[in-house]
């Protein structure tokens, strides 16, 4: 039986600071079959310069603009591999066996998606997520994002049938991904870290807390139905987690 094939995405945009480890765990991996892409905004700081001396074939897109789901969008029009993984340019996989662990539950599942854990990078040391993540339901899903971007890996069919990152939202573009997903089919679950994301003061996920709150609770209530009862219970929840972070320090 042939073995899937993977498209890894990587967007930039002046990500210098962090690319090398991006691209040194891609580099790594004991897995043959993959395509490896890059998607740039328009870098001025080395990264092209960087990506241009890997000695393995890569492809470039330049000067895509449109905001990263734009840039992700377009890495899947040109991707080739069987499945899809976005790895963006801070973040990196955590040990050389993850696509191979990826592509065999995969294969032996028979299903179109799959999402494991990450590690958090905080100033290079590694940590736990903060929470246990709950086990997969549509449901579940529904209360909350539990699925993390880095460790996610859909059928390229699959993620094309779900009509890819919508390009109207600025924070909760992976949460929609997911939800739309998630109503074509349940993934594989995996309960292992498989990749490292980075948190630092520019990334919008750590520095828009707020804004990233309120989009994330519109996304949800565009896939929760009419149910009144349950959009009012989902509103609740919205005004909880936003007074917590308020009382955190978050700020508009």
């Amino acid at each position: 039986m042939q073995r899937l094939t993977f498209s890894i995405i990587t967007c930039t945009w002046n990500s210098e600071p962090y690319l090398a480890q991006s691209i040194a765990s891609v580099l790594s991996q004991d897995y043959p079959n993959i395509e490896y892409i890059f998607v740039d905004g328009g870098s001025t700081d080395g990264t092209l310069e960087r990506i241009k001396r890997i000695q393995r074939p890569t492809r470039l897109l330049t000067d895509v603009r449109g905001g990263i789901s734009n840039a992700m969008n377009a890495g899947i029009e040109i991707a080739t591999g069987d499945v899809i993984a976005h790895l963006h340019s801070d973040d990196y996989y955590l040990h050389p066996g993850v696509l191979s662990a990826v592509a065999s539950h995969l294969e032996s599942s028979g299903k179109n998606w799959l999402f494991g854990r990450i590690l958090r990078d905080l100033d290079g040391e590694l940590q736990r997520e903060k929470y246990v993540s709950p086990r997969y339901s549509y449901s579940q899903l529904l209360r909350t994002n539990f699925i993390p971007h880095p460790a996610t890996f859909v059928r390229r069919e699959f993620i094309q049938r779900a009509g890819g990152f919508n390009t109207k939202l600025k924070y909760a573009m992976d949460y929609d991904l997911w939800l739309k997903l998630g109503g074509l089919g349940d993934p594989v679950q995996l309960d292992e870290p498989l990749a490292a994301f980075r948190e630092h003061d520019g990334s919008l996920s750590t520095r828009d807390r707020l804004p990233a709150l309120e989009e994330d609770f519109r996304v949800r209530l565009s896939h929760a139905g009419f149910n009144p009862i349950a959009r009012a219970i989902h509103f609740a929840r919205y005004l909880v987690r936003r007074q917590r972070m308020v009382q955190a320090g978050a700020r508009p």
